[in-house]
């Protein structure tokens, strides 16, 4: 028995030996903080062993981490940098059962890694007069970091000097520097330096803190010095000095500026801006060098010359103008002797004295007068220091002398009388001497003034007539102040001319006459009592006195004249006469005059005073007759006088002065029928407008004064025909005729009749008649609405910017008398979407029926294609009905397109690479679409073509060949461009082709597109196994492909489908597919990855109802023959000898052996299924079976309650535990190689339970199980967990 025992366990350890299985990486996807310092803890690698031994970590190469061989703790070897990026770190997990190799994906969280990187450099130059609040430069610091990490602020932390940190703000975010303060280059610094600092926004991930980085750069400001500074003279104030009579161009003085803009330091140009005496100096330009610039005479120009001199600068300040200041400079003339002494007139006193050269002055003298006589003489010597002698010259030298006679500069002179007694009037009235000046030191200076004395009369004559008497008349009633004779006295003395004074004796006389003192003129003073016949003759004696009271008289006799004092008298008070027109007039006035007969006073003379009429009448002057010169015509007098003709008639006597009288005469001038009536005007112009009654007036009048003669009526005597009546009315002068149309009778326009020529006739009561003709033309009243023409079409290309009109509307209106104006109704569009907003606005429409284009807006063609005016004609001069037109007229503008959009590309989500298969030539590799707005066929049509390829790897791009060409078609109205390959790629290049595109429309404008075409290897081809046909898994591509881009989220690319071929072969799989999976940034998934996602509980369902059985990346091959197979299988042979043996003891334990295999495959089946699909209920113990209906969640199959399993035959106890050794839950993961599979079951399983327990109903997958022990190399296998049972069932 012990041998049998023995046996068994041997048999057993051959069957558990190959169970083994390699060490499992739990997580390949790890995280790590990038600002984890140097050799801080990262992760550490979760790995387990299945048979609990120890595991050993060996860690590929990587610049970044390194891992721990015993523990799998992973730390750094360098500080991370590399945010948001993928650090691959392979990692091999081993334990004594095997290894397994996987490399890690550690993903750098982002953090605070990078500090802010200023941009070049900031040192500027300013200018000192920069307005406050300018904005100086702007800094740049980039930091790499992303987020809140990479938000950069702005300050300045110093500014050397110190006292100019004031002077300089920055704007925390934008970093762009203002000027805060005033700069000065002469008062203030001229550089300053500025720390700059830029902190970023902080981030936290490895530290508990937050930490901040910051940088700081320097910027230097210098100061630029401008021209703001006038130039300033320097060692004022300026004295110089300069002889009189110095030679021209002779230096005199310098003067000296500078520019104080030091930074500037600008050329001062000098100049004379003011003189008080010009023309005396000039400076030179560019030194300041003061010199003599004509003769200097001191005596002429004074002791000082004050200069105003300028500096100015060469170039132009801030302001544009030329800085400048000014400085006074004062010049003494030094004298010499170089003049003579000169005599002068001088006049005034203080500061308005004037004086003025003179050679010749006079004097005056009383004779016989001692003492000084004043002649306004000055001497003067003009040079400063000098002495002159005086002395008297000539005739009359001797009579006078000179005083002073020695003066010293400048004196005034006066002549004394020495002998008074050669001053005689009598003897001579004038005397002339000659006054020498001398100059002392230089007698050769000398001039001679001559003086002339007048010598004045004194009063020793009386005034003297020259009669004795004088014998004079005048008229009785003289008027007062009438003249009656001038006398006057003479006086030889010179001071009594013209001032001799008169008076009348005695005082009685004086109530006549008077006598004017001045002039001895005699007056009448009182003409009422010089009356002849009174008295008429008066005596006085006229007195003449002189200034002295000296007088002389004269006497007089004055006889009083008659004269006529009185008037012609008229026999009558008035003269009335009266005479019909046309008949003669005579009448007799009498006047008598009440003077002497027999003298001139007494004859009469008439006459007619002139008025209105006085023409018309004469009278003898003799004998006063009065006639009428011609017949009298009562029509030429005006109205108002009814007929009176009132005359004036004189009677005028012949003395002197002659005196008249006036007396009226009356003459009534009687009417007589003489006159016809006369229209005025004699012709006549109506217009009436259709409908009207009123037509106008005609006038006339009878010139005949008497309403017996000039009534007037009128009639229309021919032209009317019935259609006309007219009315007679009387006006303030003359008749009034108004002309109406009859009352039964209305104008109308379309008649025939559309003018009258009416003859009118105005008779008075005798029957004179006048005619006038009246023309009468009938208006056309507006009372037609206006119309519409047709309009043709117009065209207008689009965006045009023509001025004028596009088109016009043309409105008619039958009246003659029309003004057409055009309103716009509406407009309407044609458009090729409801999004165009302004089309109504394109167009505008003129009172003139104009349409043109409105200058705000640009017509569209890809907007609208079709634009109608709708528009109204109105009439403004309507009188009756309405004004517009019936209908509205419209006017179709059609747009025309011209090539005024480029082709645009369509934007597109597809992710496009190459793989192996689709690397060969003329190969399509991807696809662009454009479109383009115009719609004209040569316009549209797009060409497009491959005018760039570069490529890119590692952030290095270089230029390539043109490796792909564009293929160019058309769907519809989309232009679709293939891109294909001009010739085979390289496959082993790693990166990114950008591929240029451009599309042309037929008009020449063109845009481009950049496409990115990755290159996948082909190490990240994905094969799918499918239980279906071929002809299935096609039709059903689409639904597989949605499937799978739904679980991985990925572009899926499949390269082909085919079927499974015999050294690929594998149970149930009939197709194979071959797929890429990539993501848009060209990252391609691994069959590990698509294995992982695919598993989901959320997608595997789908794919595995599409036959979806197998995922991997290797092709299945059936081991190949090797020699080593038949020694093995000697070996076989000799173990069958011994299971010959042992065949007995086997069947002695087939049954617990059968029972754990049950329970292993229920726990494979069962992960196939979730946990939804459990069914509750008792179990069957050692299965995944349930007590209940309907049982097995991985085959659908109905199980029968009833079964029986054999559990009710005796058995160990051993045999009653549960099989928990059989379970296991690990993820789904792919068995590195070496390695036995864990799935893949069917075949042997079937053979046993046929020949031990007979064939059950149904089929399970345990004998594929046992059948698949055999160890195939280098081929990966495909595993999963069911998340549905977390166990095995108890059994």
């Amino acid at each position: 028995m012990g041998a049998i025992t023995g046996s068994i366990l041997l048999l057993c350890l051959i069957f558990i030996t190959p169970a083994n299985t390699v060490p499992v990486i739990n997580q390949d996807t790890y995280e790590v903080c990038g600002d984890t310092p140097l050799g801080a803890y990262a992760f550490t690698v979760q790995a387990t062993s299945t048979e609990g031994q120890p595991l050993t970590y060996t860690f590929g190469a990587s610049d970044y981490l390194k891992g721990d061989s015993r523990t799998g703790v992973v730390t750094t070897k360098l500080e991370i940098y590399l945010a948001g990026t993928t650090i691959l770190f392979p990692v091999t997990v081993s334990d004594a059962s095997g290894e397994i190799t996987k490399t890690l994906r550690v993903l750098v969280r982002r953090a605070n890694n990078y500090k802010p990187i200023f941009q070049g450099s900031y040192d500027v130059e300013i200018a000192e007069n920069t307005p406050v609040g300018t904005s100086l430069f702007k800094v740049l610091a980039i930091d790499e970091d992303s987020g809140i990490p990479g938000v950069i602020r702005y300050s300045i932390d110093e500014v050397i000097p110190n006292d100019g940190f004031g002077l300089f703000t920055i704007a925390d975010i934008t970093g762009i520097v203002t000027l805060a303060g005033n700069l000065s280059f002469t008062s203030l610094s001229t550089f300053y330096r500025l720390k700059i600092n830029a902190t970023d926004g902080g981030g936290q991930c490895h530290f508990n803190y937050i930490n901040y980085n910051s940088n700081v750069v320097y910027s230097f400001v210098s100061v630029k010095d401008v021209p703001d500074i006038n130039p300033q003279f320097i060692g004022v104030p300026y004295i110089g000095s300069v002889m009189e009579n110095t030679p021209v161009d002779s230096t005199v003085f310098k003067v000296n500026a500078i520019d104080p803009d030091i930074g500037v330091s600008d050329v001062i140009h000098y100049s004379i801006e003011d003189s008080t005496v010009e023309g005396l100096f000039r400076i030179s330009r560019t030194d300041g060098v003061i010199s003599v610039m004509s003769a200097i005479d001191r005596e002429v120009v004074g002791d000082t010359i004050s200069l105003t001199v300028k500096a100015t600068e060469s170039k132009l300040n801030i302001h544009g103008l030329h800085g400048s200041t000014t400085a006074n400079v004062s010049i003494n003339i030094l004298d010499a002797n170089d003049n003579r002494p000169e005599f002068y007139k001088c006049g005034g006193s203080g500061d308005e004295r004037s004086c003025e050269k003179a050679t010749s002055f006079t004097g005056e003298v009383t004779e016989h007068w001692l003492g000084s006589i004043s002649i306004n003489m000055t001497v003067k010597d003009p040079d400063r220091f000098s002495r002159t002698n005086l002395k008297l010259e000539g005739a009359d030298k001797d009579v006078f002398t000179v005083a002073p006679d020695h003066i010293t500069s400048e004196s005034i002179v006066q002549l004394l009388v020495k002998q008074p007694q050669l001053l005689d009037f009598e003897v001579t009235q004038q005397m002339v001497v000659q006054v020498v000046a001398t100059d002392e030191d230089q007698s050769s200076f000398h001039s001679t003034a001559t003086v002339t004395i007048t010598i004045k009369d004194s009063n020793d004559n009386s005034p003297k007539f020259p009669k004795d008497t004088y014998k004079l008349t005048v008229a009785e009633h003289s008027a007062v102040g009438t003249l009656v004779k001038t006398i006057t006295a003479e006086d030889p003395d010179t001071m009594d001319k013209d001032k001799i004074t008169y008076r009348l004796l005695p005082n009685s006389i004086l109530q006549y006459f008077y006598v004017d003192r001045l002039t001895g003129s005699i007056y009448v003073q009182n003409g009422t009592l010089l009356d002849r016949e009174v008295r008429s003759l008066y005596s006085a004696t006229l007195q003449a006195m002189d200034t002295d009271g000296k007088t002389g008289t004269t006497q007089l006799e004055i006889t009083v004249t008659d004269i006529n004092d009185n008037r012609p008298v008229f026999n009558r008070d008035s003269y009335m006469v009266f005479v019909k027109e046309g008949e003669p007039i005579e009448v007799k006035i009498e006047a008598t005059d009440a003077d002497d007969p027999d003298t001139m006073n007494s004859q009469i003379v008439y006459g007619i005073e002139p008025s209105t009429y006085s023409d018309n009448f004469t009278i003898n002057p003799n004998t006063g007759v009065l006639k009428s010169s011609g017949p009298l015509d009562l029509e030429a007098l005006n109205p108002d006088l009814k007929g009176r003709i009132e005359l004036n008639v004189t009677a005028t006597d012949k003395g002197s002065p002659p005196l008249s009288a006036v007396v009226a005469v009356i003459v009534n001038v009687e009417d007589i029928n003489d006159n016809s009536p006369q229209f005025e005007p004699p012709a006549y112009n109506f217009s009436v407008k259709e409908g009207d009654a009123f037509v106008g007036f005609v006038y006339a009048e009878d010139l005949d004064q008497t309403a017996e003669f000039n009534r007037i009526s009128f009639s229309i005597m021919s032209g009317s025909f019935g259609t006309f009546i007219i009315r007679t009315d009387a006006e303030e002068r003359g008749y009034r005729g108004t002309i109406r149309v009859d009352p039964d009778v209305e104008l109308d326009y379309e008649n025939t009749h559309k003018q009258f020529m009416l003859k009118i006739e105005a008779t008075d009561l005798e029957q004179k008649t006048a005619v006038a003709m009246v023309e009468v033309n009938v208006l056309d009243v507006n009372d037609e609405r206006p119309e519409l023409k047709p309009m043709a079409p117009v065209q207008v290309k689009e965006n045009t910017t023509i001025s004028g009109a596009v088109g016009k509307f043309t409105g008619q209106d039958k009246d003659g008398n029309h003004s057409l104006v055009y309103k716009l109704e509406s407009i309407k569009c044609r458009c090729k979407s409801n999004s165009s907003q302004h089309c109504s606005n394109w167009f505008i429409l003129d009172p003139t029926g104009e349409v043109r284009l409105n200058p705000e807006y640009t017509v569209d063609y890809e907007e609208c294609d079709q634009v109608e005016v709708e528009a109204r004609v109105l009439d403004e001069y309507t009188e009756k009905g309405d004004n517009h037109s019936l209908t509205t007229g419209k006017m179709v503008i059609h747009i025309e397109d011209i090539n005024d959009n480029s082709p645009q590309f369509i934007p597109s989500d597809s992710v496009f690479f190459v793989v192996s298969e689709t690397a060969s030539k003329g190969t399509s590799v991807a696809g662009v679409t454009a479109t383009d707005r115009d719609t004209a066929e040569k316009n549209r049509q797009i060409d497009f073509k491959v005018t760039s390829v570069k490529f890119k790897d590692n952030n290095h791009t270089s230029d390539t060949r043109m490796l792909f060409e564009a293929i160019t078609t058309q769907q519809k109205d989309v232009y679709v461009g293939i891109i294909q390959t001009t010739e085979g790629l390289d496959m082993s290049l790693k990166g990114k082709y950008l591929v240029t595109v451009t599309a042309t429309d037929g008009g020449g404008l063109f845009s481009t597109t950049v496409l990115e075409i990755f290159t996948i290897d082909k190490t990240y081809q994905v094969k799918l196994g499918f239980t279906r046909s071929m002809e299935e898994v096609e039709q059903n591509r689409n639904s597989i492909v949605s499937s799978l881009i739904a679980a991985t989220k990925a572009t899926v690319e499949v390269v082909a489908i085919q079927p499974d071929t015999p050294e690929e072969s594998r149970a149930s799989i009939s197709t194979i597919m071959v797929a890429y999976f990539v993501y848009p940034n060209g990252t391609a998934l691994t069959s590990n990855e698509v294995e992982k996602m695919l598993s989901s509980p959320d997608h595997y369902p789908v794919l595995a109802g599409l036959g979806l059985i197998y995922i991997g990346k290797a092709t299945v091959v059936e081991p190949k023959s090797e020699p080593v197979k038949y020694i093995l299988l000697g070996i076989v042979g000799g173990f069958i000898i011994l299971l010959a043996v042992l065949v007995t003891s086997l069947l002695c334990t087939r049954r617990n052996y059968q029972r754990k295999l049950k329970a292993a495959k229920a726990m494979n089946s069962a992960s196939m299924v979730t946990s939804n699909n459990q069914k509750s209920g008792p179990v069957v113990p050692g299965t995944n079976k349930y007590t209940m209906e309907g049982a097995n969640p991985v085959l659908n199959l109905n199980i029968d309650t009833n079964l029986v399993l054999d559990l009710d035959e005796g058995s160990s106890d051993v045999d009653k535990v549960s099989l928990n050794s059989l379970d296991y839950n690990d993820d789904m993961t792919i068995i590195g190689r070496d390695t036995k599979q864990n799935i893949m079951f069917q075949e042997e399983e079937e053979e046993e339970e046929e020949e031990y327990s007979g064939s059950p109903e149904y089929i399970e997958p345990l004998g594929e199980a046992l059948a698949q022990r055999t160890p195939k190399k280098d081929k990966p296998y495909l595993g999963f967990n069911n998340p549905g049972f977390n166990s095995t069932t108890d059994l």
